[in-house]
C-alpha cells in the first residue's frame, strides 16, 4: 500500500544560521532555542537547517546530525522544519535525508553535488535515492547553480516526479527572473531564494520564500511575502545589497546579535568574521535601508 505524503510546507521560511562558538571549530547548540524563538516570534512560518546561510556543507555528518535534531526538537510545536541534506556523495545525502526524517523534519530539501558537473541521468538517481531516503516525507530540489555549479533541467525535475512521489517542489535561488521563472511548474511548490524576487515569484504561483535575510530580519521578509508588493520585495533587495557586500555567514550572524539573539559571528573556516570596519559599514548600510534612505 502507498503511504501519502504529509502536507508540504509554505510561506516564509528563514534560511537559519548555525550557531558556532571557538573561532567556528564547535557547534553552540544551546543558542538554537533562542534563535528559533527569535524567528518564531519575527512571523516566520519554517526554517531552512544547513542551507547556505547555515553553511550545512562545512560540518561532518555527525555535526549535521547534530544540528539537525536541535533544530527539530526546538522548533516543536512553533515552526516547520525543512533539513537541507545535500552532499557530495549520494551516501552522505541519503543518510542524512534519512535522519531528518527520522527525527521529524517537515521537509527535506537537496541541492545537486557541487563539483563535478552531472549528466541529466545522473542528477536523477541522485535525486531520486535522497528523495526515496526520506519517503513519505515531503522532498524539496534545492536548486541554485550558482553554488552547484549546473542547473538542474526541468526535465529532469519531471522524471524525478514520475520517480519519487513525495518530490514535493523547490527552492530556487537562481537568478534573475528569467533564470528562475522555468522553474514555476503546473503541480511543484516553489519557495523564492532571492529575496528581490519574492514579488514577482509569487505572482508567479510560487508559494512562498526561504530567505536568508530573514535569519536576521524575519519581519520584513514574512511581510513582504505576506503582502506580496513590488514595493516590499525592492526594499528587501535594498537590504540584501547591503547585506552581502560584507561576507554573508559572519554577516547574518552579526545583524542577528544585533536584534538580541545569543549568537556568536563564529563562521567554520574557511570563510571568516567580519573586521571591525565591515561590522561598523555594515550596521550603517542596513541602517540607512531600514530608515529609507538609499544604500
Amino acid at each position: 500500500m502507498t503511504t501519502s505524503s504529509p502536507p508540504g510546507i509554505h510561506g516564509t521560511l528563514a534560511a537559519a544560521l548555525t550557531p558556532l562558538a571557538d573561532g567556528g571549530a564547535t557547534l553552540d547548540l544551546d543558542a538554537i532555542p533562542a534563535l528559533v524563538d527569535f524567528l518564531a516570534a519575527g512571523g516566520v512560518d519554517g526554517l531552512l537547517a544547513m542551507g547556505t546561510t547555515g553553511e550545512g556543507v562545512l560540518f561532518d555528518l555527525d555535526e549535521r546530525f547534530r544540528i539537525a535534531a536541535a533544530f527539530v526538537e526546538a522548533a516543536r510545536g512553533k515552526l516547520d522544519v525543512a533539513v537541507h541534506c545535500g552532499a557530495q556523495t549520494t551516501d552522505t545525502t541519503v543518510r542524512l535525508a534519512a535522519r531528518a526524517a527520522e527525527l521529524g523534519a517537515a521537509a527535506v530539501a537537496v541541492i545537486a553535488p557541487p563539483y563535478f558537473l552531472l549528466d541529466e541521468q545522473e542528477q536523477l538517481a541522485h535525486l531520486a535515492a535522497a528523495a526515496a531516503a526520506c519517503a513519505p516525507v515531503p522532498f524539496y530540489v534545492y536548486e541554485f547553480q550558482a553554488r552547484s555549479g549546473y542547473a538542474i533541467p526541468p526535465a529532469v525535475l519531471g522524471r524525478l516526479r514520475d520517480r519519487a512521489g513525495n518530490f514535493r517542489g523547490l527552492k530556487v535561488s537562481d537568478a534573475p527572473f528569467e533564470r528562475f521563472s522555468p522553474y514555476l511548474i503546473d503541480g511543484l511548490d516553489v519557495f523564492v531564494g532571492p529575496e528581490a524576487l519574492i514579488s514577482d515569484g509569487l505572482a508567479g504561483g510560487a508559494v512562498g520564500a526561504v530567505s536568508a535575510l530573514a535569519t536576521a530580519f524575519p519581519d520584513e521578509v514574512a511581510a513582504a511575502v505576506r503582502e506580496g508588493t513590488p514595493e516590499r520585495s525592492a526594499r528587501l533587495a535594498r537590504l540584501r545589497e547591503a547585506v552581502q557586500a560584507h561576507p554573508m555567514p559572519s554577516a547574518v550572524k552579526a545583524l542577528a546579535r544585533r536584534k538580541g539573539v545569543p549568537v556568536r559571528e563564529d563562521v567554520r573556516p574557511p570563510l571568516r568574521v567580519l573586521a571591525d570596519a565591515e561590522r561598523e559599514s555594515l550596521f550603517a548600510a542596513v541602517d540607512r535601508v531600514l530608515g529609507g534612505v538609499p544604500v
